[in-house]
Parts: C-alpha cells; sequence; structure tokens
C-alpha cells in the first residue's frame, strides 16, 4: 500500500477509534431519540459520533469532501477526494440495546471507493480494504466461504424503512430463499452483514433501498476478500443504486435465480 493511501487509513482509523468510544460508553445508557419517520430513528449518539469523525477528517484533510448520514455534506470542488460515512449503521440495535452496530468509513477518489474501513466498537473487530489490496479483519488477511450450494449456505438481509407499505414484497424475497438456503440472518446493520460476507461467516447478502453510508466502505471490503456483489438482476453495483446482492462468487448464479423468479 503506498504511503498515501496508509495515511488515509489511519486517519479513518482515528476517526473510527473516537466514535466507537462514544457508542461503546454510551449503548447500554438511557437514548435520546428523535424519528425522521415512524420506524427511521437517530438518536444524539449518531450526531456525536458524526461530529467527532468529521472533526478528525476535517483537520487531517481540509480539501476532501464529506458526505454522512445525518447532517453532514461538504463539497469541495477542487478536490477529487470525499469521504462517505455511517457514523452508527446498525442505529435501531443501539437504540434498544442490542449489541450489533458499527462505525462506517469510506474514502472515494474520483467517483470510486478506493478504501473502507467498518469497525464494530464492542467486539473489537476492525475491517479494512484498499482497493486491489485485499481485505483484513484485524490486520489478518480475510476471504469469503467455500460454500458452493446455495442449499448450504447461510444468507443475511435487512428490511428498508417503507417495509410496512411494500411488506408483501419484501417477504417475497424472504420466502423465496428461505426455502432454498440453509439459513437467513436479519441483524440490522447492512455494513456488518458485508463484512460478514468477507470473512465467511455468512455466503450471501441482499437488501433494497441502502444509501452510499451503508454500502460504500463494506462493499469494497466483501469485494477485496473475493465476493461477487451485483444487483438483484445481476447487473453492475453501485453504492448510489437501490439493489445489492453479494456473494461468496460461487453461489451468485443461483442467488440471481432466486431473485429471477420473485422479480
Amino acid at each position: 500500500m503506498n504511503e498515501r493511501y496508509q495515511e488515509f487509513l489511519n486517519a479513518a482509523w482515528q476517526a473510527a477509534q473516537a466514535a466507537g468510544a462514544l457508542i461503546r460508553q454510551t449503548w447500554q445508557e438511557t437514548k435520546q431519540i428523535d424519528y425522521k419517520s415512524a420506524i427511521d430513528l437517530v438518536t444524539s449518539v449518531d450526531r456525536h459520533s458524526e461530529e467527532r469523525i468529521v472533526q478528525i477528517l476535517r483537520t487531517r484533510f481540509p480539501d476532501h469532501s464529506i458526505l454522512a448520514e445525518e447532517q453532514t455534506d461538504i463539497v469541495q470542488n477542487q478536490q477529487s477526494y470525499r469521504w462517505i460515512i455511517d457514523p452508527l449503521d446498525g442505529t435501531t440495535n443501539f437504540a434498544h440495546a442490542y449489541p450489533h452496530f458499527c462505525v462506517s468509513i469510506a474514502l472515494e477518489r474520483e467517483g470510486e471507493v478506493v478504501l473502507g474501513l467498518v469497525y464494530d466498537p464492542l467486539r473489537e473487530e476492525i475491517f479494512r480494504a484498499a482497493k486491489e489490496q485485499g481485505a483484513v479483519l484485524n490486520g489478518k488477511p480475510i476471504h469469503t466461504s467455500a460454500v458452493t450450494e446455495l442449499d448450504k449456505a447461510l444468507l443475511a438481509t435487512g428490511f428498508p424503512y417503507d417495509r410496512r407499505e411494500r411488506a408483501d414484497l419484501y417477504l417475497a424475497y424472504f420466502k423465496a430463499y428461505m426455502v432454498r438456503c440453509q439459513g437467513i440472518r436479519r441483524n440490522g446493520s447492512a455494513a456488518l452483514d458485508l463484512c460478514y460476507l468477507a470473512c465467511a461467516r455468512i455466503d450471501g447478502f441482499w437488501e433494497f433501498k441502502l444509501h452510499a453510508w451503508d454500502t460504500a466502505a463494506a462493499s469494497l471490503i466483501a469485494r477485496e476478500a473475493g465476493a461477487n456483489i451485483t444487483d438483484l438482476s445481476g447487473n453492475d453495483f453501485s453504492i448510489w443504486g437501490d439493489e445489492i446482492l453479494g456473494s461468496n462468487g460461487i453461489i451468485h448464479s443461483e442467488m440471481l435465480e432466486v431473485a429471477g423468479q420473485v422479480k
């Protein structure tokens, strides 16, 4: 890894540590919760975590653009770098003191994600990747699973915030995969789901209506670990798109087949 990218990763880790310390200190406390919609919530910790991350990155790289989930959208027209941040992925879990959430920080260069870091502050797990440099968990290389059949695969998914209005559609996909795979987990953090795909804890993942800050870092980590990531029709995946389907690569065609039957 070149010196410049190592500097970026070090800064991302510094920012993630600062946010993670706050999250770890407060996850079992009573939360101040606001609602963006009936089931889309945000806590004060989301905002304070974002403030810590943005402050560190702005100090280190004042000419970089920054896009973060809660309120930060800083555009520097003369600079090709942009940080994409989810200060607390798994907010609903966090609000209920359910111990599964993370910090996600990615760096985009001229529209391409080149660095990703996802930090689980409770398990002290740090997933990192740089483009064409592989992926690591706590410094050790990780790879996707060797499961060869969907029938033997463990999958993960999530449900979008419009699930009350479109429950039949999302449950149709869930049912279609449920009868074809070994099991499905719904953990509540897309970033961690993709990282778990990267380190072979699951074999496949699908979800609708995620945002760039949910997937930017973790999709790079998964790909660098060997994952195949597309949309549910097999088209190229975009962090700005409405669909994601990820697999260990071996079962990808079977997962696409199932998705095609629902569509």
